[in-house]
């Protein structure tokens, strides 16, 4: 349950108020050049407090190398990085010790395992994937190496959305806004609805559109390890997502198969489409085309208003919000999508080797 991949895997620890998080990398290749500044900007990327439209908690987020890196290089050994936190206000947790959240993974850890972490949810808090993080920045660098691009970017927020033909937009404008989004009109419009929420203390949900650039022929498998399937799976697996879509998604259910089917011709001896309904794989295997999908995310369950709910003992409660939090989750989620699929892409490209 801690652990992700099969060549190129990973495994998480820590908790959201315990004393660090961090990640111990297994099968990266030996040999990588290992950037740590970059590895520090993807999670600088991620951090909470990085504007008002995101939690106010204070952390820096400083990387540390524990193992597997030496002279700038991995050594073919597991790769451990760990991030201390530095920040916790366990306090403003203790009002929930024996109360179920709504929405939230109280109720069913409690359940499950008969004892929970309070404090910001423990390890089921999304501080956790901070450790996703480092290993996708991680899992980019090798990606470079092979020439596939990933990159996400806000396409919704609430009712306001974006054109989802993502060719429309500037992907080096993303970064040049808090919300990261590559256009600035609607950006804006988004950060005001965002910051509105704010004040009437509650919560909004949103997208983050997510392309894959440079993808070989013949990654993913046909039948259960379809690599849609596992980044499908990938996403899901991340706090607070509710969808998954590729290619054409729910949209291409209005479309006739002559309109929808994406037509073969050849180009300077490479095989390609004429378009790309289905968002890069076909059978469950890469086409050489562009990989593109939509996650979407609920609105944060923590909001700053009076709930009602149960304890323990199953006595009506009124759970009150307290502590610091989004408004919105997905300016944060950004580098989080790209982590997860870096780290999809490269298990399933050294499979494939």
């Amino acid at each position: 349950m801690n652990s992700y991949g099969k060549i190129f895997k990973i495994t998480t620890f820590g908790e959201s108020h315990g004393t660090a998080v961090g990640v111990v990398i297994d099968g990266c290749p030996a040999g990588l050049a290992i950037d740590l500044d970059f590895i520090q900007a993807e999670l600088d990327r991620r951090r909470p407090g990085q504007s008002k439209i995101t939690t106010q908690r204070q952390e820096g987020d400083k990387v540390e190398v524990l193992a597997g890196i030496f002279e700038g290089k991995s050594q073919g050994m597991p790769i451990t990085l760990v991030v201390f936190n530095e920040d916790q206000r366990s306090k403003d947790y203790s009002h929930i010790a024996d109360k179920f959240r709504p929405s939230h993974a109280d109720y069913t850890y409690q359940a499950k395992y008969g004892t929970r972490d309070y404090r910001g949810g423990g390890r089921s808090s999304a501080r956790e994937t901070l450790a996703r993080v480092a290993a996708g920045a991680v899992a980019k660098q090798f990606l470079d190496t092979i020439g596939i691009k990933v990159t996400a970017y806000v396409s919704q927020v609430g009712d306001l959305a974006l054109d989802t033909d993502y060719t429309k937009y500037d992907f080096s404008q993303i970064e040049a806004n808090i919300l990261r989004c590559p256009d600035a009109t609607m950006a804006e419009k988004m950060i005001e609805r965002i910051d509105e929420t704010r004040k009437n203390r509650d919560t909004i949900g949103g997208v983050v559109t997510c392309v894959v650039q440079g993808t070989p022929v013949g990654l993913g498998e046909p039948v259960f390890d379809k690599l849609h399937a596992e980044l499908g799976k990938a996403m899901l697996g991340i706090n607070a997502v509710k969808g998954f879509e590729y290619g054409s998604g729910f949209e291409g259910v209005k479309m006739y198969g002559s309109q929808h089917n994406d037509l073969f011709y050849s180009e300077d001896g490479k095989i390609r489409t004429k378009t790309n309904h289905s968002g890069g794989i076909q059978g469950g295997i890469s086409n050489g085309e562009d990989i593109y999908f939509r996650v979407a995310f609920k609105p944060v369950a923590t909001i700053m208003q009076d709930q009602e709910s149960v304890n323990e003992e199953g006595e009506a409660v009124t759970v009150s919000g307290k502590g610091r939090h989004d408004p919105c989750v997905v300016p944060r989620a950004v580098p989080i999508v790209e982590a997860m699929a870096a780290l999809v892409m490269a298990d399933f490209f050294l499979r494939n080797k």
